[in-house]
């Protein structure tokens, strides 16, 4: 079943996160950061940053605390055994920091197809904000997978 174009422009509903170092910390050492200003307070601090900065593709783990956050597929009737990861932007425009509150709010922003319908594309645009102002912007593209029965012969 293709993706109807008129998705484009619906949202689903922000969400505030609060940035936690615990996490910040796990999240540097997974990554294999070795810089201390990732882990350390105080070298964050002494590096001019007011806690430990939130590394750069961490907002993405974060934006998936959304309650459900595959609840858009479904509300498509899109089966999640048929998607794949497309493609993942971010556009920066402040440094978040561990104690910040973040606000996530999303939108389809494109859907398109390819090999001839094969291929559907849902290009997702997620607005991150401190207190009303921009910190990031973040674009995640899903791929759905035609899924074709094939009939058996007797």
């Amino acid at each position: 079943m293709p993706v109807d174009p008129a998705v484009i422009g619906s949202r689903t509903p922000a969400h505030t996160v609060d940035v936690e170092r615990g996490r910040l910390r796990f999240f540097a050492k997974a990554t294999g950061q070795t810089d201390p200003v990732w882990t350390d307070a105080e070298a964050a601090k002494a590096a001019g940053h007011p806690d430990l900065p939130v590394p750069p593709t961490f907002l993405f783990c974060l934006d998936m605390e959304k309650p459900n956050p595959s609840a858009f597929l479904a509300e498509l009737g899109i089966d999640v055994r048929t998607i794949l990861h497309g493609g993942q932007e971010f556009e920066y425009l402040a440094t978040a920091h561990a104690g910040d509150a973040l606000t996530f709010s999303t939108a389809v922003t494109d859907v398109y197809a390819k090999k001839g319908g094969a291929l559907q594309f849902i290009v997702r645009t997620t607005e991150v904000t401190r207190e009303g102002e921009p910190v990031a912007r973040l674009r995640s593209t899903v791929v759905v997978r035609e899924t074709r029965t094939k009939e058996r012969s007797a």
